[in-house]
């Protein structure tokens, strides 16, 4: 089972005032829950779990755009890092995919699966699937039946959230950096309506905003 950090339901979280957050934003958010610094922590340590396990072999990182791309990109950088300073190394090429189920704060239950190049093209290779947050676990599921059909020779998956709510399907990544209570999340390139990527902390999004905001 994939170790992770709990951000428990009664987590009191942060001020804002105790962080640099974007101004327009700030009447927007209820608390800081992740600040950014323990995001980082944690992704470090996630991508050297990620080279212990898939180390010594070709990995294909996939990216989940557009919520994953900060975590991807930080992760990535981590690895290389990691390349350049130890015996074991591994060949690292990527790419991405944009994957849609939401509207406003509310799963659409329809999941669309949107570019990538050849995913055929992934046949016979280590994938390494990057995601931003895991809620009911029915879009990751369909992904990877959609991977299937093309015959990876294995695939993992890694989410920096997982989170803890009733409708989940109960599927779990390989790898998790925190699993979080179940609230409406912001901020490190997670969105509302394509507003908060700009957000370097994850933070709770309030009511307000999610009218303010809504389409």
């Amino acid at each position: 089972m994939a170790s992770y950090l709990q951000i428990a339901d009664d987590e009191k979280g942060h001020d804002l005032d105790l962080f640099c957050v974007p101004r327009h934003y700030e009447s927007d958010l209820d608390k800081v829950i992740i600040p950014h610094g323990l995001i980082m922590d944690r992704t470090e340590r996630l991508a050297r779990d990620i080279i212990q396990d898939m180390g010594g072999h070709h990995i294909v990182a996939l990216c989940v755009l557009k919520g994953g791309y900060k975590f991807f990109a930080d992760l990535l950088d981590y690895i290389k890092v990691l390349n350049h300073n130890s015996d074991k190394s591994v060949p690292l090429t990527v790419d991405f995919i944009r994957v849609k189920s939401y509207c406003n704060d509310k799963s659409t239950n329809s999941v669309r699966v949107i570019g990538g190049d050849e995913l055929s093209n992934l046949a016979g290779k280590n994938v390494l699937i990057v995601e931003d947050i895991v809620e009911t676990g029915r879009t990751m599921q369909t992904l990877l039946s959609r991977l299937s059909e093309c015959n990876p020779k294995m695939v993992k998956v890694v989410s920096l959230l997982v989170k803890r709510t009733p409708r989940s399907s109960g599927y779990r990544p390989d790898y998790i950096g925190f699993e979080v209570p179940d609230a409406f999340l912001v901020g490190y390139a997670l969105d509302y309506n394509e507003y908060f990527r700009d957000l370097s902390h994850i933070c709770i999004l309030n009511d307000q905003a999610k009218e303010k905001y809504k389409v």
